[in-house]
């Protein structure tokens, strides 16, 4: 596993891939719970079917009744409709004990237009149902009519107090013209006698009108009482079985679906069991170098069982490859996976008898190793046999790092292992103590062989630090075989050991004798040159090369050293060239006298000339 990829890991709270392979992975409980709802869902259709339900339409008719209407009078009646006191009425008529709260969760009520209401009653049985909607129904249109008549007399008699109270004005006016025509003619008020006749007449009109607008209101709204009633009779629903089931079993489906998917998430999480390579390698210090799938459980296809085969064998060959030049004994370890580790055992035991006697320690609990090399030349004997075998034989050991494991007994098996994990399995502080278990026992791992591993897991399943016990470290110490060409053998060209450079602390020594010019320090800088700036003539320095002897001088201000200093080298003869003019973007190619040195020999990289001071043009490099 990378630097990289560790961080990417460690950066995140929840790692969004491995919650996505524990979900993948955790197919069978979330398929297996929505299965499950759906089941139970078409289950509970059969068994546990919905009540009858009667449906009835009554038409309603409104005094203020208007094109206009956006549906205002329909829901103020759907309103009063599922009330307690319509609901005690309609169960008055049916002479139920039933708190009206209790029956009213059986009643849907709907507008469909402005005068059109849906009712909807749920009961016992068919006849229940239709019942309970008849009642509900009259209920309604009872008190829709009364309340409507309600209004028209409470209309009607206030029109009439209204006239009482002009008919006992009027008679007041009356009686004042009286008085006022039985004086003389000498003491009558022609003015007042005339405004008493004008209020006269003003009253006995309010006095007609008030009549007769109390006739009318009398009358009431018969417009409502007639036009409101029940269009459609009560009738059942038909019920469908098959309708019923696939609604019920969707919802089911839905429902277990989403309790197994978040089951899955969650336990994904807080298990804590690495299925990833990058995860596993890193929690056991190793490289993953080889998969394999797990064995399917049931009735097998013949092509599958022959493919899964074939990987195994595969998987044996890379083993044979790594530990067939180190004549040490092998065990295989398993973690939750002892059938692939004992078929990869005997694979691996078979594939090394054919280059010598191997014998088989079997330390697996059952007897699966026995039984797959019963018909092979292996030699198989109990992991508590202390009989010491011929140093000739190859040891090749399975054993288990499982819980409650003895570790004391594991070098016994092999002084190098392969540990076959199977993914998903072991949780994290687990893997940690089968690392440390390991190197305290000092068992190196040669590899990790990762059972049932996802198919979509990209990641890095390599430690690029454990060279000293992977496969690719093992493959370049090995001997290299010789080949015969024509009769001719080859001989193996070994491969030169490049040693990295290892950082001295440098002593202070006396100072020499540069071996090449004095320089301006502003010549050794890395980057290109330009002419300089006339300035005073600097002190000599030398430039940091280290002279042929090994002795060091920094900037010419070095101390002298034990060692005889050697004697001064002749500096290169200068070539002189014509003055040009300064070019700042000068190829090397150009002068190559320019960059000849006695001392190209002794650096490692390539000198130049070094340039003058007195020079008045520097070439740029």
């Amino acid at each position: 596993m990378t630097s990289t990829d560790a961080a990417v890991a460690e950066s995140h709270l929840i790692d969004v891939q491995r919650l996505v392979v524990a979900i993948r992975r955790r197919r069978r409980l979330w398929l297996s719970m929505a299965l499950l709802g759906l089941i139970m869902g078409g289950l509970l259709a059969v068994f546990l079917p919905s009540p009858p339900i009667a449906v009835a339409k009554l038409l309603v008719v409104h005094q203020d009744d208007s094109p206009t209407d956006a549906g205002t009078l329909m829901r103020t009646d759907v309103a009063v409709l599922q009330t307690t006191q319509i609901a005690g009425a309609a169960l008055k008529t049916l002479s139920s004990t039933q708190p009206p709260e209790d029956f009213l969760k059986d009643v849907t009520a709907l507008g469909l237009t402005n005068n059109m209401m849906q009712v909807s009653v749920k009961g016992t049985s068919n006849a229940d149902a239709i019942a309970r909607a008849q009642a509900l129904s009259d209920a309604f249109i009872a008190d829709h009519v009364q309340r409507n008549q309600a209004v028209a007399a409470a209309q009607a008699k206030a029109l009439l107090d209204q006239r009482n109270k002009a008919q006992g004005d009027l008679a007041q006016v009356d009686a004042s013209i009286a008085t006022e025509s039985a004086k003389n003619k000498a003491q009558q008020n022609p003015i007042e006698l005339e405004s008493l006749y004008t209020r006269r007449a003003a009253l006995t009109a309010q006095i007609s009108d008030f009549e007769g607008r109390a006739q009318q209101a009398g009358v009431g709204t018969p417009q409502v009482a007639a036009g409101t009633q029940i269009v459609d009779a009560p009738r059942v629903t038909p019920r469908s079985l098959l309708k019923a089931g696939a609604t019920d079993g969707g919802i089911g489906l839905a429902l277990g679906l989403a309790l197994g998917l978040a089951l899955a998430a969650v336990t994904g999480v807080v298990r804590d069991r690495p299925v990833l390579r990058r995860e596993v390698s890193a929690n056991l210090g190793a490289s993953v170098i080889a998969q394999l799938s797990q064995p399917r459980r049931g009735p097998s296809r013949p092509w599958r069982r022959s493919r899964g085969v074939t990987d195994r064998k595969r998987v044996a060959t890379t083993l044979v490859r790594a530990v067939r030049a180190d004549r040490g004994s092998v065990s295989l370890l398993e973690l939750e996976a002892p059938g692939v580790a004992a078929a990869l055992a005997v694979d691996l035991a078979t594939e090394l008898a054919a280059t010598g006697p191997v014998v088989l320690i079997d330390d697996l609990a059952g007897d699966a190793v026995r039984k797959l090399a019963a018909d092979g030349p292996l030699r198989v004997v109990g992991g508590s046999d202390l009989t010491p075998g011929d140093p000739a034989e190859r040891r090749i050991g399975v054993g288990s790092v499982a819980p409650g494991t003895a570790w004391t007994d594991l070098s016994h098996l092999g002084t190098e292992t392969v540990l076959v994990v199977r993914a998903g399995r072991a949780s994290t502080l687990w893997l940690h103590t089968v690392a440390r278990q390991l190197a305290d026992s000092g068992i190196p791992i040669i590899g990790i062989v990762l059972v049932d591993p996802d198919p979509r897991d990209k990641s890095d399943g390599t430690l690029w630090d454990g060279l000293h016990t992977a496969l690719r470290g093992r493959a370049g110490s090995a001997p290299r075989p010789v080949r015969v060409v024509e009769g001719v053998a080859e001989t193996p060209v070994e491969t030169p050991v490049v040693e990295l450079p290892v950082e001295l602390p440098v002593e202070e020594v006396a100072p020499r004798r540069p071996a090449v010019p004095a320089v301006p320090a502003y010549v050794d800088a890395p980057t290109r040159r330009f002419a300089p700036i006339p300035v005073a003539k600097p002190k000599p320095k030398v430039n940091g090369y280290l002279p042929a002897n090994g002795t060091l001088a920094a900037n010419g201000n070095g101390r002298t050293s034990p060692e005889p200093a050697a004697a001064p080298e002749k500096a290169p003869e200068k070539h002189e060239h014509p003055a040009k003019r300064p070019t700042p973007f000068k190829r090397d190619s150009d002068h190559p006298s320019d960059h000849t040195s006695d001392h190209s020999n002794e650096l490692p990289t390539k000198q130049f000339a070094p340039v003058h001071p007195a020079e008045d043009n520097v070439e740029a490099l």
